[in-house]
């Protein structure tokens, strides 16, 4: 008797189940003022609990890769499901007792460890699962991860009110442990050389160019060019995206004039744009490929960069806001299938985890170099200049990768005329 192959549809809507609450992170700010009235601590030494989880996201993200790829999806979700489960239910007592030392334990430290391995588990079992539709299953996963925050906010603000901060932390323990592990449990990578039914007529007549362009380790990715072309692009494109979030609110204010009710909506439907981003432009990269949806970020944020300063107008302002958001979003979801594409599925999670390593690096760079610019000149447009020649760069190297992934397709395919 054959084994039952699960619903790849249902794989896809375990890993949105796992992302969707992992990515309640994005409404760490809800607890802000809570717990400076408690507890009287300032308020970088509360923001400091999120910059220390999206650091721990990104270390454990990658050096739990190797440990995904081993041991497989439902193993290391149920790992996640633990350590996030676990963090939240301590910054229940941390609260409780009133140390802020705790809270950066429990929350940042095991909680972001929580945050990285939950966020790269399903996505290498997703990319196998949709070889046909790489970008869509990613981008539905990490949509979530952009979404949460939309859903988590509210309930979170509601809670706090009703029942106070401790116990929020322990009702959201309790509720996302038992999502992230039910989800967990139905993960599992597809019966080797699967395929959907259907798609081996459809490549029999396609050229090489669909194929991936290796199979490599990622002790072997490491050492290419690509694959720092894809961590520079990704540090520059959070970079400037998590700036820009951290800000928005006073930025409109100074340079749009918006007042502080409007401002704060727009941060709102800042996270509409954000997670729709991370659908739209994943599923377009299926059709247009990769290198041409992130030459295309880079060219729309360029633009949108420059003018931002310059924009008085506040309906305009807020659409250049929204488009850059959209790639913010799109950058994050894309990434998993342009990994596969460049290096093939054998080491997925592991190379995207070393990749992740420039969210890391960006969340603690984008927030501090905008304002310490701003401190500094009174003003956000050198910051925003700055960002554009960055944007610049980034449009350079998605130019560049496509001259590398060209000369390797012309070796392989050279090497297979010989063969």
């Amino acid at each position: 008797m054959a084994k039952k192959v699960k619903n790849r549809w249902l794989i896809a809507a375990a890993a949105v189940g796992i992302h969707i609450s992992i990515g309640s992170v994005y409404s760490w700010s809800v607890f802000t003022n809570p717990l400076r009235d408690e507890h009287d601590w300032g308020l970088s030494e509360i923001s400091l609990t999120f910059s220390i989880a999206i650091l721990f996201l990104g270390l454990s993200a990658a050096f739990m890769g190797h440990f995904v790829e081993r041991y497989g999806p439902r193993k290391s979700g149920i790992i996640a499901s633990f350590c996030f489960g676990a963090g939240l239910l301590g910054s229940g007592f941390a609260d409780q007792l009133g140390s802020i030392y705790l809270l950066y334990f429990f929350y940042g430290a095991l909680g972001g460890i929580g945050l990285g391995i939950g966020y790269i588990t399903p996505v290498s079992s997703l990319v196998k699962w949709f070889p046909d539709r790489r970008g869509l299953a990613t981008g539905l996963a990490i949509m979530g991860f952009g979404f949460a925050s939309l859903i988590a906010s509210p309930v979170i603000a509601r809670l706090i009110t009703g029942i106070g901060i401790s116990n929020t932390f322990y009702v959201l323990s309790a509720v996302y442990f038992t999502i992230m592990l039910l989800s967990s449990l139905y993960l599992t990578p597809p019966p080797k050389n699967w395929k959907p039914e259907g798609m081996k007529d459809e490549t029999k007549n396609k050229d090489d160019q669909t194929k991936d362009l290796a199979q490599l380790t990622a002790n072997e990715a490491v050492k290419t060019i690509r694959f720092w072309a894809l961590w520079a692009m990704l540090f520059i494109n959070v970079t400037c995206g998590i700036a820009i979030i951290s800000v928005a609110s006073p930025m409109a204010q100074d340079i749009a004039n918006l007042s502080a009710a409007s401002a704060a909506t727009m941060v709102g439907i800042m996270g509409l744009f954000n997670g729709f981003g991370r659908i739209g432009w994943a599923s377009i990269s299926d059709y247009i490929g990769r290198p041409n949806v992130y030459t295309t970020f880079f060219a729309i944020q360029t633009v949108a960069f420059v003018l931002l300063p310059n924009v008085t107008n506040a309906f305009f302002f807020q659409l250049l806001v929204y488009l850059i958001l959209t790639c913010y979003g799109g950058g994050f979801a894309s990434i998993p299938a342009y990994i596969g594409d460049l290096f093939g599925t054998k080491q997925l999670g592991a190379i995207h985890g070393y990749i992740l390593t420039a969210w890391a690096a960006a969340g603690l760079v984008g927030p501090l170099v905008v304002s310490w610019i701003r401190e500094s000149t009174n003003s956000y447009s050198l910051t925003l200049y700055i960002f554009t020649g960055a944007f610049v760069l980034a449009l350079a190297i998605s130019l560049l990768i496509r001259i590398n992934i060209r000369n390797i397709r012309k070796e392989n395919n050279q090497s297979h005329v010989a063969s």
